[in-house]
């Protein structure tokens, strides 16, 4: 029992002469996983409420990215990966036609194929080897991320989507796909591998944690939780289920209250670590408290004498604080000057009259600016070797 190849030119002059019975996939939406086949008449014109066994001799229409696999009495028979027409032969032996899988496919046959006769209750089904997209995800419970940036352990909620992709068609018709089933959507199944998957997830963000990720990247980091989803499923899915998570997508990201109250504090923390920032807060915090005088409903008079009094003994803790940033704010701005006064020095020359000039000639004596290799002696004469021509001292 299997199925053979049949030429495209071959099954276009039968059609064209008889009836004969075609099968093709039932409706496959981007969800749909796995569907039986069903007859379609010349045109491609579906019969709808026909048997749904194949007889010999049928012909199978496979589209690109369908796995078909013909079964009797439950049991799989033979199956193919590759596009095209296939012939129904019960005298022939099983084809197998492996295309993408490769020959691993033939091993998963080997435990499920069927070992008797024609029964006469041959089917034909198709799985869906395309990208199955748009799972949606959320935690329920936050997961622990210890951030080193923060160095502090913080509890966050993802959600998002991710999709699936089937790769080993016939274990996953095997282990996946319920008994008797005409049609099945991933969003079918899906609820009894959810509980597995988070628990995957909770694992992959643990593990991007002790890599060193920050916890603000977390949502652009995609193709990475990709694929450490699919390390920690590849037993549970792939080896035992074949299908495996294929890409993952995380729409946001929201923290517990208290890992939000020390993100806020360590931010703010770094933010006032600038004493130009932190001199701007002090500031700002004066103009506040004016501002609140002058609309006190008692009278401005009576606020500012209640605000110099507690200025005079808060004056010596604001007044210290803007001569600390002050003194900040300068070193930052000697720092700067050292960080350019390279640059601006760069291509100047000393003249010995003292003056520091850029151009060709001093423009305090108007002296000629020396030229490599030579130097100028404190009595003003221009010498190459190692003493004075003119007073002999050496040089320095």
């Amino acid at each position: 029992m299997g199925i053979i190849k049949a030429a495209v030119s071959a099954i276009g002059g039968a059609l064209g002469d008889q009836w004969l019975e075609v099968l093709e996939a039932g409706d496959m939406g981007g969800s749909t996983v796995f569907t039986s086949g069903v007859p379609v008449r010349q045109g491609g014109s579906n019969i709808k409420g026909t048997e749904k066994t194949v007889s010999n001799g049928s012909i199978i229409h496979v589209y690109p990215n369908q796995f078909m696999i013909l079964t009797d009495g439950g049991k799989v028979v033979d199956y193919t990966a590759e596009e095209g027409y296939y012939k129904v032969d019960n005298s022939s032996m099983p084809s197998m036609f492996n295309g993408q899988f490769g020959d691993s496919l033939k091993e998963t046959f080997a435990r499920i194929k069927y070992g008797g006769v024609p029964s006469g209750a041959q089917r034909v089904f198709f799985i869906n080897t395309q990208e199955i997209k748009g799972q949606k995800f959320g935690t329920k419970n936050p997961i622990n991320y210890f951030d080193n940036f923060y160095n502090a352990e913080l509890f966050l909620r993802c959600h998002g989507d991710y999709s699936v992709k089937v790769t080993d068609p016939l274990l996953f018709y095997s282990e996946v796909i319920p008994k008797n089933a005409d049609k099945v959507e991933f969003e079918d199944i899906s609820e009894q591998y959810l509980s597995e998957f988070l628990e995957a997830l909770q694992a992959s963000i643990n593990r991007m944690s002790s890599d060193g990720q920050r916890i603000s990247f977390v949502t652009s980091k995609g193709p990475e939780l990709s694929k450490y989803m699919s390390e920690c499923l590849d037993d549970a899915w792939k080896t035992k289920r074949g299908f495996e998570v294929y890409s993952v997508g995380i729409a946001s990201i929201s923290y517990d209250e208290e890992s939000q109250r020390l993100i806020n504090m360590r931010n703010q923390g770094a933010m006032m670590s600038d004493a130009t920032i932190r001199e701007g807060y002090v500031q700002s915090e004066i103009a506040h408290g004016l501002g609140q005088a002058g609309s006190n409903p008692n009278g401005a008079g009576t606020a500012f004498m209640g605000m110099g009094m507690g200025m005079s003994a808060a004056g010596g803790f604001m007044g210290a604080a803007s001569a600390t940033n002050a003194q900040q704010m300068q070193a930052q701005a000697a720092q700067q000057a050292q960080a350019v006064q390279p640059a601006q020095a760069a291509g100047t020359w000393t003249c010995s009259c003292g003056a520091v000039n850029a151009g060709n000639f001093c423009s305090q004596c108007g002296k000629a600016k020396p030229q490599p290799g030579t130097w100028t002696c404190s009595c003003g004469a221009v010498n190459t070797g190692n003493f004075c021509t003119q007073c002999g001292k050496p040089r320095q």
